[in-house]
């Protein structure tokens, strides 16, 4: 028999049993999409009627790969906790939402990783 009562079994946890953890990722990774993404605006007008090697200078500047390189973290880290919050609510066998979280996670990896490879290239002149 157990001395523990049902709110001492119940505080701090919820249903996933981790708390507001994901929440504020999401909430943070949209700020810092936002920002990011005025940039990227920025840059894309900035570079809107220049010749290809004024392009490719620009592109290698280090300062601008680590902000394309943090759009993209940014983007595919609210992206993964996006989708999961709609699989986990809409998905409702439990197999069918493993898998679906699983193939979440995957595709969001190779989208990162092909984006990342994509600005990496285009930073040291390909």
């Amino acid at each position: 028999m157990t001395m523990r009562t049902p709110l001492k079994t119940a505080r701090y946890l919820g249903s996933a049993k981790e708390g507001a953890d994901h929440f504020w990722k999401q909430r943070v990774t949209a700020v810092a999409n936002v920002v990011l993404a005025v940039f990227l605006v920025w840059l894309v007008v900035s570079l809107t009627g220049a010749d290809y090697a004024t392009v490719k200078r620009q592109l290698g500047n280090p300062l601008v790969a680590l902000g394309l390189l943090s759009l993209v973290l940014s983007g595919a880290i609210h992206m993964r906790l996006g989708m999961q919050t709609i699989i986990e609510d809409y998905v409702h066998g439990e197999g069918a939402k493993i898998v679906a979280l699983m193939l979440n996670t995957f595709f969001t990896i190779v989208v990162a990783l092909v984006s990342i490879f994509s600005v990496l290239k285009l930073s040291f002149g390909a």
